[in-house]
C-alpha cells in the first residue's frame, strides 16, 4: 500500500501548482517550459508509475534529448512507450511538424532570397524527417522573389539521381532567371563530395548557355548546413 501511495505522489496532480506545466506556462510564459514539459502538455497524462513529465523525459532521453532525431519517431516507435497511445502519438508529431514548417513560413512571408541561411529556414522541414537524399531546386526571379521550390529526385541513403535536362526544362517553364540547388546528407556530414561538385559545376555550366543562374547548392545536415556560394566554389 505505501509503494502504491509514493507511486501516487508522482501524478502531476500532487504537484505544486506552480510546478504543473500548464500552470507554469500560464503564470511563467511558455520560454518557462523544459522540452519534457512541454511535451507532457501535449500527451496529458503518464501511465500509473510515471507522470507525464517524467515519461516525456523517457522519450527525449531515447533520443539523447535531441528534438530533431524525435521528430523522426514514428507512429510505431512512439507507442512503444508505456503510456504513450496513437493519440498521444499523433499529437507530438503533429505539434513538432508544425514547428519545422513555421521556420519555411518566415521566409515565404518574406518572399525573397537574400541570404544562404533563407534557403537553409525553407528547405529544413522538407528534410528533418527523412532518412534518405533528396535533390531540390528552388527557382528565383530577378528579383530574388520566390517562384516555386520542386523535387527534382530521391535516392537512396547515400546518392540521388539528377537529371540536368529535367531542371532546366523546369525552370524555363516557371520562367526563373535563376535558381539554387539544393540536396540532404542524411548522415548529417554537410561537406560536399567529389560527385556534389562536378555536378555543380555541370549544372553551373549547363545554366550559362540557357541564361539561368545557378547561384548556389546548399547542403543540409542536421540543423546545420554547407553554402557553395559561401564557401566561394560556385
Amino acid at each position: 500500500m505505501e509503494n502504491d501511495h509514493n507511486k501516487n505522489k508522482n501524478s502531476i496532480k500532487f504537484w505544486s501548482e506552480f510546478d504543473r506545466p500548464r500552470e507554469k506556462l500560464v503564470a511563467k510564459g511558455k520560454s518557462s517550459l523544459s522540452d519534457s514539459e512541454l511535451i507532457a502538455i501535449l500527451i496529458g497524462s503518464g501511465n500509473k508509475n510515471e507522470s507525464a513529465v517524467d515519461l516525456s523525459k523517457k522519450i527525449l532521453q531515447s533520443v539523447n534529448n535531441n528534438l530533431i532525431e524525435l521528430s523522426k519517431l514514428s507512429i510505431n516507435e512512439l507507442i512503444k512507450f508505456n503510456g504513450i497511445g496513437e493519440a498521444k502519438a499523433i499529437s507530438i508529431i503533429a505539434a513538432l511538424e508544425l514547428g519545422s514548417r513555421r521556420r519555411e513560413s518566415n521566409v515565404i512571408n518574406k518572399n525573397k532570397i537574400s541570404s544562404s541561411k533563407d534557403v537553409f529556414e525553407l528547405f529544413a522541414s522538407n528534410f528533418s524527417s527523412t532518412s534518405y537524399e533528396e535533390f531540390w531546386i528552388l527557382m528565383l526571379n530577378r528579383a530574388n522573389h520566390i517562384i516555386k521550390k520542386i523535387n527534382i529526385s530521391e535516392g537512396g541513403v547515400s546518392e540521388t539521381i539528377v537529371d540536368a535536362k529535367k531542371i532546366f526544362s523546369i525552370a524555363l517553364e516557371n520562367k526563373a532567371t535563376s535558381i539554387v540547388l539544393c540536396h540532404n546528407h542524411p548522415s548529417g556530414n554537410i561537406q560536399p563530395c567529389e560527385a556534389d561538385i562536378k555536378l555543380t559545376k555541370k549544372l553551373k555550366e549547363a545554366g550559362k548557355t540557357l541564361d539561368i543562374l545557378v547561384v548556389d547548392h546548399i547542403i543540409i545536415g542536421i540543423e546545420k548546413y554547407y553554402s557553395f556560394a559561401d564557401e566561394g566554389i560556385i
